[in-house]
């Protein structure tokens, strides 16, 4: 089995303009934009940095005046990042979230900081959306999911069945005039997986926007909020993979894109193939071999709902993202030998046509 994870690949970001690939500069400085008192326009130069975090490599690309500002930006935003994986991790034993989990079914009402809350808001009225197909109290069957990869067998019947005893986002009370939190059942366990990056990704590209930064693109892993076109460009031209030989190319600006699927990250079991997406109302992983791409005006928007319309499938998926302004799918399955595609009415809005 192989686990990779690289949906998304931005070409001709290269090709634009001669690139300077910097490291953030330590120690972190502040960050602020001076006038050009010249009266001339300062042609921009294309930039790259990146960044690891999240369990990911973030990348920003972005058009500045020099380095010195260039990099002062993409410090301040990978900074952002990491403030966010403080609050946001699941993997870090101190993380704001993982220290409301602790507090699982103890009757306790947690008052919580503004980003989580704006996280878990955005995660609670998706989860009643979908019906729960997209539901951030999924923890306990992630974790347990993640053991039968590393031990390459499946959950067993009855630790799926515990785990979905503490999984649904009724049990999650959200108190929205005091901004408090209650977890009902004693051993939930939150899991913000289905749409962090794509958050920390719109919080990076906003501080690069605070710095003066307009023309910017902010990849998480293949969550990818894009800022203002390049110079001269319709858009940020970003390469979709959907499959071997199944790629589609789209022209973002002032927009996001987020996949979802089996094509990377999937575990092989007796002839059957399990994405890593699961299905919190069964407990599964996914098993239908297919890939969702999309793009929706912010980056959170964009995370969540490829989640979901996986788990959704084609009819019900493409209804939901229908609703959604601003949003757009294409959905792509395999069916034997054959693939099935289906896209929105607001798909062809952002592909590029070879």
């Amino acid at each position: 089995m192989r686990l990779i994870h690289l949906p998304l690949v931005v070409l001709g970001l290269a090709a634009w303009l001669p690139a300077e690939r910097v490291r953030p500069p330590q120690p972190p400085v502040s960050v602020g934009s001076r006038p050009d008192l010249s009266g001339e326009k300062t042609p921009l130069r294309r930039y790259e940095f990146d960044h690891r975090q999240m369990g990911t490599l973030f990348r920003i690309v972005l058009y500045a005046a020099d380095s010195g500002r260039a990099g002062q930006a993409a410090a301040a935003a990978f900074r952002r990042v990491d403030e966010l994986n403080g609050i946001l991790s699941d993997y870090q034993a101190d993380s704001e979230l993982n220290r409301l989990s602790a507090t699982a079914g103890t009757g306790r009402v947690v008052p919580v900081s503004r980003d989580l809350w704006r996280v878990l808001d955005v995660s609670e009225r998706a989860a009643r959306q979908t019906g729960g197909a997209f539901d951030a109290t999924v923890g306990p069957l992630v974790s347990l999911w993640r053991r039968a990869v590393r031990q390459q067998a499946l959950p067993a019947a009855e630790a799926l069945a515990k785990a979905r005893q503490v999984v649904g986002y009724q049990y999650l009370q959200m108190n929205r005039q005091r901004q408090t939190v209650e977890l009902r059942q004693p051993g939930m366990r939150l899991d913000v997986g289905g749409l962090g990056k794509g958050f920390a990704g719109g919080e990076a590209l906003a501080v690069l926007r605070r710095t003066g930064i307009r023309s910017a693109l902010v990849d998480g892993g293949g969550k990818i909020v894009a800022g203002a076109a390049p110079p001269g460009k319709r858009g940020w031209q970003v390469e979709v993979r959907l499959g071997t030989g199944n790629t589609v190319s789209l022209a973002l600006a002032h927009a996001s894109v987020s996949t979802s699927g089996d094509l990377y990250q999937h575990l092989e079991l007796d002839g059957k193939r399990y994405s890593h997406v699961l299905d919190p109302r069964t407990g599964l992983g996914l098993t239908d071999q297919s890939r969702v791409a999309v793009v929706a005006p912010d980056g959170i928007t964009a995370d969540w709902l490829s989640t979901a319309v996986s788990v959704l499938g084609p009819e019900e998926g493409l209804r939901l993202v229908e609703k959604t302004p601003g949003a757009a799918v294409v959905f792509v399955r395999m069916a034997g030998e054959k693939t099935v595609r289906w896209e929105s009415r607001r798909w062809r809005k952002w592909e590029v046509e070879e």
